[in-house]
């Protein structure tokens, strides 16, 4: 059993079972010695065998290595078979059907373990009445008894099942809080790196190429003048700097980015990668948009993400990516012919149907730029996300 906070209560459940049941064969055992018959000593042999034949399959049949060779329907029709012949010999063993409604429930499921709480129970009433006489006590008794342990039975099985969706929703929130913890630390390692870009490109990068074009226009002047051969090493030395600068810069950016900017990343990866995997994409976005750095980057991965869970879910063949910029305001959308599915659904179904883990991701990276997401979909029209950004509020 996977340990829950009902685990306890379980292991108190069936601890209680086992005790009831060597209790109520004791008895049967005492009542034998007690008030001797000729069939006593056959009483006393059939008890300690159903003990036995109870304990193995307590022992053995309980999770673990031995269970799924454990034939348990064989098992308990042997039990049962012992008990049937213990209370034809004597009538207190009609108390041990009370356990045994248990493990009918518990063993052979709902359907098949009522009727065998059933047969039992007529099997009990109907020994009873042969050797005892008919009584209106001997047959409601046993159905009283059936009905009470039905209830209980069933009862255990709702709180085992709701112990064990309990233990997968915590087993997925440990889960996806790992995934969310990775995805915040990439986007924040991905930020500090934009950040960085920008800096030594705003700072460092400027500085060396106006040393360098001041140095060269100093050498320019009087390419005679003593000292002249200084002048044109400090230039040389600005301009390797430079260059090194503008490494750092290439490096701190995203591969994708280095050249043409979002637009030029978007359609490469449309050639690439993504037509090789049946998807055709168009994108729309222009390359002389100036964005910064950062925003470019997170545009990027919003647009990776949302078309790996396209052709990952969607069964689409075209796609659209359309970056439009009016004044301050930014829209970038991603527009599939896919299936579509239920945005409701989507938040309460595990990631195997619509990744909504990715769409959370996708959800948080877009708070964290100060913007909205909106997911227009239906099943079998196609999916559109958009996102919406304040290029002078982006941090």
């Amino acid at each position: 059993m996977v340990h829950t906070a009902l685990t306890p209560v379980f292991v108190g459940l069936r601890t209680g079972l086992h005790i009831l049941f060597v209790a109520l064969t004791v008895l049967v055992v005492v009542r034998a010695v007690v008030a001797p018959t000729d069939a006593s000593i056959t009483v006393i042999v059939l008890s300690v065998a159903l003990v036995v034949t109870y304990g193995l399959g307590a022992v053995i049949g309980r999770p673990g290595r031995f269970r799924t060779r454990f034939p348990r329907q064989s098992w308990l029709a042997v039990l049962t078979l012992e008990w049937v012949a213990l209370l034809w010999l004597i009538q207190e063993a009609a108390y041990l059907v009370f356990p045994l409604f248990f493990l009918y429930l518990h063993l052979l499921g709902r359907w098949r373990g009522s009727a065998a709480i059933l047969v039992s129970t007529v099997v009990a009433i109907c020994i009873l009445g042969v050797h005892g006489g008919w009584t209106v006590g001997g047959v409601v008794g046993p159905f009283v008894g059936a009905g009470v342990a039905l209830l209980i039975g069933l009862g255990y099985q709702a709180l085992a099942r709701e112990a064990e969706q309990r233990e997968a929703l915590m087993r997925d929130l440990i889960n996806t809080r790992g995934q969310l913890a990775a995805t915040e630390r990439e986007a924040g390692v991905l930020a500090e790196r934009a950040r960085l870009a920008r800096e030594i490109h705003d700072t460092l990068a400027q500085g060396l190429s106006s040393i360098q074009m001041l140095l060269h226009a100093a050498e320019r002047t009087d390419p005679d003048r003593p000292g002249v051969e200084h002048i044109q090493l400090a230039r040389e030395t600005a301009a390797a700097n430079l260059a090194d600068a503008r490494r750092f810069i290439r490096e701190l950016t995203p591969p994708q980015l280095d050249d043409q900017g979002l637009g030029g990343a978007l359609r490469r990866l449309a050639d690439t990668q993504w037509s090789k995997r049946g998807l055709d994409v168009n994108v729309r976005v222009s390359d002389s948009v100036a964005l910064p750095m950062h925003l470019q980057t997170a545009l990027l991965r919003i647009a990776q993400g949302a078309i790996a869970n396209v052709i990952q879910h969607a069964h689409a063949t075209t796609a659209t990516i359309t970056l439009a910029i009016d004044r301050d305001e930014l829209c970038f959308t991603i527009v599939d012919d896919g299936t579509g599915f239920d945005p409701l659904l989507s938040t309460r179904d595990s990631a195997e149907k619509t990744d909504s883990f990715g769409l959370q991701a996708t959800q948080e990276r877009v708070q964290q730029l100060g913007g909205t997401l909106t997911i227009d979909t239906a099943p079998g029209r196609g999916t559109t996300l958009a996102v919406n950004l304040s290029r002078t509020e982006t941090p």
